[in-house]
């Protein structure tokens, strides 16, 4: 059986880490066969932050490529070169910075270094949204909204879902855990006895009553 825990924390009067859940889990008879991260954009994003074209010009060695500058809210502006059509000065666009590793909707997954294209330096990239596992168009880089602040995280600003899932061996005889509500029930039950505290668990659907 696959158990949320975003779900069942929800049912829960405390915080627990999914590794710490795990143990308690399987110490009460759920035994936790796989603790897995999911992530509906993978990578989450990280590392990824919004930035303002403050320059776009012609590269001089290549007629696809544009030099640009690009701020993105801390630091000097980055120099990066970009071969979007799309690209110009005024943008709000997506930036993966140096160190940052971006995981596309196809393909493999590319971690930013400080390279140099046609003998221009390029700090960084300015992403389309099958880059960074946004979407499956390639036509140009991202233009987000001009009221977007600069500065801001790619995840803070588009919220990518994530969740660990508990794959869970039950047993013919353990009817009792077979929802989000009943294992939380059980897990209430050991955090009674080994706190020495009455805990019961929370409905999250409280406002529908």
């Amino acid at each position: 059986m696959t158990i949320s825990y975003k779900w069942l924390s929800q049912y829960l009067p405390e915080e627990l880490e999914p590794e710490k859940l795990s143990k308690i889990l399987t110490s009460i008879g759920l035994e936790v066969e796989s603790l897995e991260k999911f992530e509906n954009v993978k990578g989450g994003l990280q590392g990824v932050v919004i930035g303002e074209v403050l320059e776009c010009v012609q590269h001089p060695n290549a007629d696809k490529l544009k030099l640009t500058k690009v701020n993105i809210g801390s630091g000097e502006p980055l120099k990066i070169v970009c071969g979007a059509a799309n690209v110009t000065t005024g943008q709000k666009v997506l930036v993966a910075t140096i160190g940052t590793t971006i995981y596309p909707t196809n393909g493999q997954a590319l971690t930013m270094k400080v390279t140099k294209i046609r003998g221009e330096e390029s700090q960084g990239m300015i992403c389309a949204e099958d880059e960074v596992g946004l979407g499956t168009s390639h036509e140009g880089i991202l233009v987000l909204p001009a009221t977007v602040q600069v500065g801001t995280k790619a995840a803070d600003y588009f919220k990518p879902y994530t969740d660990y899932t508990f794959e869970i061996g039950l047993t013919p005889n353990r009817m009792d855990a077979m929802s989000h509500l009943g294992v939380a029930k059980d897990v209430c039950a050991y955090l009674t006895h080994h706190n020495k505290a009455e805990a019961k668990p929370k409905t999250p659907f409280y406002q529908y009553f």
